[in-house]
């Protein structure tokens, strides 16, 4: 990918620059809303990324000059949104290493990916007395649905322990625990407070010789990790487009196309379907069995764009740069005595402070810095962790050491003023 031009604006100009070429630094001119407000620190990328323009461009083009519905009409402009919308779904899967764009699924998010494999796999699949393993790491969307499947079949979770000293998974737990009553072992691939990328191919390995199959929640490293579902064996793989620099309200499930065509569909509509009568409806082949109705034609094409700009980057220099920031915000976060880092790995730095984080945060933000607050949506594991919630800074590819630098130096400040010292 070496040869691929990036797209970047200084302004209204826009330049080509080769992505062997120059530092990341360059890839800042590439956001409009850091341009526009260049004091601006955004340090929340783990909840979604900020945009590219040529992200935005490419919405904005589609509806002022290319808006049509997809699958439906002969008008040339149709014919076109067609084939954008079929392109990104190549695109996708070129991107993730899938066999067939037929595996490829676009759904509202990761969340419904995740939602649809727990109802239609688990309506095809899962009994009574079956069980799902799920991890204490994940995100409330990789536990839920899998808990209203176990109230609807009676199967039962089975959850596999982490350390919580490192964050890390214990796979001999996995080893110990998996069975021919294994359906499914569901887990995330790097975690949304920890920042530790799990070890999918050892547990595609485990699975495997149990007949169980496995579900990836990629919705933290879709952006940034390569990723290769054949290489790593995963029968389903979850992907969140606004964490990837796309649009909102976009996702994408792959899912092994001999798994697809045995699953009911999750929705029922328009475009899912082939014959329609009052005895009986015949489904479309997949994908389009599982994308009733109209789909979210501008997010998928905006999704494309984003997919040109991870590959015009580069997303083994998109991964350095992000650990490397990652490892200096926690040596710089290091010289606040009273900051107690969580597990934490790549760019996404977790902690805790004597002071709470929801106030911690809202001081931040009144002075430019956004960084997260809460439970992440990850409860039960702060609670292993011995925390009800944290402080988190997750960076990406348009993050500077000197924005660390600057947000270090705020934290300090706001700490002192939430001690009741003067700023």
């Amino acid at each position: 990918k070496a040869t691929v031009s990036v797209l970047y604006w200084r302004g209204a100009h826009m330049a080509a620059v080769p992505a062997s070429q120059g530092s990341l630094g360059n890839v800042r001119n590439m956001f409009p809303q850091i341009c526009s407000d260049p004091k601006f620190v955004y340090l929340d990328s783990a909840a979604t990324t900020l945009k590219p323009k040529i992200v935005s461009d490419t919405i904005d083009k589609y509806y002022r000059q290319q808006c049509a519905t997809v699958h439906r009409g002969m008008y040339p402009l149709a014919l076109k949104a067609t084939d954008k919308y079929q392109q990104t779904r190549r695109k996708i899967a070129e991107f993730i290493g899938a066999q067939d764009s037929q595996e490829i699924v676009f759904t509202k998010g990761c969340t419904e990916s995740i939602n649809l494999v727990a109802s239609s796999f688990g309506n095809r699949f899962v009994n009574k007395g079956d069980e799902i393993i799920i991890t204490e790491s994940e995100h409330h969307s990789n536990i839920v649905p899998w808990q209203l499947l176990s109230q609807r079949t009676g199967c039962k979770l089975r959850v596999i322990p982490m350390d919580p000293k490192t964050g890390h998974l214990d796979y001999s737990y996995l080893e110990r625990t998996i069975s021919p009553l294994t359906k499914l072992v569901a887990v995330q691939h790097k975690s949304n407070v920890t920042g530790v990328t799990h070890d999918i191919s050892k547990i595609t390995e485990i699975a495997k010789k149990h007949g169980a199959k496995v579900l990836v929640d990629a919705a933290q490293t879709c952006g940034t990790n390569v990723i290769n579902v054949q290489k790593m064996g995963v029968d389903f793989l979850a992907m969140s487009g606004h964490k990837m620099f796309g649009p909102t309200g976009i996702g994408v499930l792959y899912g092994r196309k001999e798994l697809l065509d045995e699953m009911p569909p999750y929705q029922g509509g328009g475009d899912m379907v082939d014959r329609v009568n009052f005895n009986k409806t015949t489904f479309a082949p997949v994908p389009q069995k599982f994308e009733a109705g109209t789909p979210l034609i501008s997010a998928v094409i905006g999704l494309g764009a984003a997919v040109d700009f991870i590959e015009g980057v580069g997303r083994a220099r998109i991964s350095k740069h992000v650990n490397d920031i990652g490892d200096y915000a926690r040596m710089k976060l290091k010289e606040i005595s009273e900051v107690k880092l969580l597990p934490s790995e790549s760019g996404v730095v977790s902690f805790t402070t004597s002071q709470s984080p929801l106030d911690t945060a809202t001081l931040l933000g009144e002075t430019g810095f956004a960084v997260r607050a809460g439970h992440h949506c990850c409860q039960p594991l702060h609670k292993k962790l011995g925390v009800s919630s944290s402080l988190r800074v997750s960076v990406a590819p348009y993050t500077t050491k000197g924005d660390i630098d600057k947000f270090v130096s705020a934290l300090k400040v706001v700490l002192k003023q939430l001690r009741g010292g003067s700023s």
